[in-house]
């Protein structure tokens, strides 16, 4: 179908930054759907795809990282804008059952079960019972009782403590004695462990929704003198919200657009695949990239520390070289700079030639080396597959037959394929959302991030809005397809420094509790 946009449409449009040529794009990629994604090996550390280092390579790293690092400008970049109502799931749905005293609940309820026999030991217990105490309620009576659904619904509810529409950056995690830290806390001193600039600046840029800014402000405003003085540290902390241009239309199955009960367009934010306009902003040299909820108290943040430190130096090393190689390729290269630069981009950074390479004269050697070697880079920790859902490392081949290392989601994939299937399975590792990232080029110009995205890798997903099936779409994700056509090399790190908390009882792990 084609987009005829009323006077009103277009108002509306305008106030969003997007254009009726972008709703249409939108409308026909609903209509057309995206291909999968094609699928070539698994990335593993049998075949190449993922780097095993072992204890000269971490002590080299290390060092080069605290060499190199100096006078470049660092960044921890951190997507914090989801709120944590998904983490109480269990919660939600047995306030919801039961009312009063609630009897012979464990068989249904087990999470339930667990998250009340410990609830003492959660780092958020004492303002639970403190809110409680506002309201004149005991909450030692009402547990004693087993009346649960009050204390959940005080833990949750927003004219209480709002856990379940804050965002999880705002949440209690981890308690040291009488002191508790939120995630946002956790990644400022993570910053101050090994983000910290030459001046002892650490940068830190959270993406959030635009109704926690409020939030974030009060917490830094509260906090930040505090760890300022405790690390010797000055925090320059900033925040930026998801840009309404990257948002998208919502259609129905006919793909025909869906209003609202005022008639307006209806338009959904285009997933964490949209940060990358975000990332896109940020100005440094080095920039970590890490999920707001994977954190640890500080007994457990010495391999964290040690790796990150590690693959920073692992790509400010490449990095160099690289720059290097591009020197050379831009000024009058001969045959056996050529075949050096060849050799640094396969078994360097991992670079696949294409196909009619060896077929190319010179001149046309010499530019695609350039093209290949001229991009940003990033370099992605990887754990051993544990069962955790979500994405992981693969040599994939694009429509233009060209092989890469992606990071590939399960719903990228034709699992109807046999072979397809097969070798989604056979991933040794999973992605943690570990990344360090390089957004300049040699000359020191930033990179127009946005032109390394995939658009066709995005997916679409349907939900029931009443009697109405509504459809939307995904961007392509910040590490899968927005990072999609960046020099990419996957490192293998330790499964301590992947411990995120999709759960509230995944706090009552031993990793999250005090040494």
């Amino acid at each position: 179908m084609t987009f005829k946009p009323t006077e009103k449409d277009k108002e509306q449009l305008a106030q969003l930054g997007l254009t009726v040529e972008r709703v249409q794009e939108q409308i026909d990629h609903f209509k057309k759907g995206f291909p999968k994604c094609q699928l070539d090996a698994a990335a593993t550390i049998a075949n190449n795809g993922i780097q095993q280092l072992d204890d000269k390579e971490i002590k080299r790293y290390t060092k080069l990282y605290h060499t190199l690092s100096k006078d470049k400008k660092i960044l921890k970049f951190v997507p914090a804008s989801g709120a944590a109502t998904r983490m109480f799931k269990d919660l939600y749905t047995f306030s919801s059952t039961y009312f009063g005293v609630a009897t012979n609940f464990e068989k249904e309820f087990p999470t339930i079960k667990e998250f009340l026999e410990n609830i003492h030991t959660f780092a958020f217990f004492n303002d639970l019972k403190a809110c409680m105490e506002r309201s004149d309620l005991d909450i030692e009576e009402y547990l004693q009782r087993g009346d649960y659904t009050t204390v959940i619904n005080y833990l949750l509810k927003e004219q209480y403590m709002s856990y379940g529409s804050l965002p999880k950056a705002l949440l209690k995690f981890h308690r040291y004695g009488a002191v508790q830290r939120t995630p946002l806390e956790e990644h400022i001193v993570e910053g101050a462990l090994y983000a910290k600039n030459s001046d002892g600046t650490v940068n830190l840029h959270f993406t959030i929704s635009p109704e926690h800014r409020q939030g974030f402000r009060r917490k830094i405003a509260e906090v930040k003198q505090y760890y300022e003085a405790t690390f010797g540290i000055k925090l320059h902390i900033t925040f930026s919200e998801q840009k309404h241009y990257t948002d998208i239309i919502a259609v129905d199955e006919q793909n025909n657009p869906v209003r609202d009960e005022e008639g307006k367009l209806m338009f959904r934010p285009g997933g964490h695949g949209a940060l990358i306009e975000n990332l896109h902003e940020q100005h440094a040299d080095l920039i970590f990239v890490k999920n707001i909820d994977n954190v640890v108290p500080d007994w457990m943040k010495h391999t964290t520390v040690v790796y990150k430190e590690v693959l920073a130096g692992m790509l400010l090393d490449l990095q160099q070289k690289n720059f290097d190689m591009l020197r050379m390729l831009k000024g009058h290269p001969d045959a056996k700079e050529l075949k050096k630069a060849e050799k640094f981009a396969c078994n360097g950074l991992g670079i696949s030639l294409p196909d009619g390479y060896n077929k190319m004269n010179a001149t046309q050697r010499k530019a695609e080396l350039i093209r290949l070697l001229n991009r940003p880079m990033r370099i992605c920790g990887m754990v051993k597959n544990q069962g955790e859902p979500g994405g992981g490392p693969f040599y994939t081949i694009d429509s233009q037959g060209r092989k890469s290392l992606q990071i590939v989601e399960s719903a990228q994939i034709n699992h109807n394929d046999p072979k397809q299937e097969s070798i989604f399975a056979s991933s040794t590792h999973f992605n943690p959302v570990d990344l360090v990232c390089s957004t300049k080029d040699y000359r020191g110009r930033y990179f127009d991030l946005r032109q390394y995205v995939d658009p066709m890798t995005g997916f679409i997903s349907k939900k029931s809005k009443g009697a109405l099936v509504v459809k939307s779409q995904e961007l392509p994700g910040l590490w899968n397809g927005a990072m999609a056509h960046w020099i990419t090399l996957f490192v293998e790190v330790p499964i301590a420094t992947f411990n995120p908390v999709k759960t509230v009882n995944d706090l009552l792990r031993k990793e999250h509790r005090e040494g």
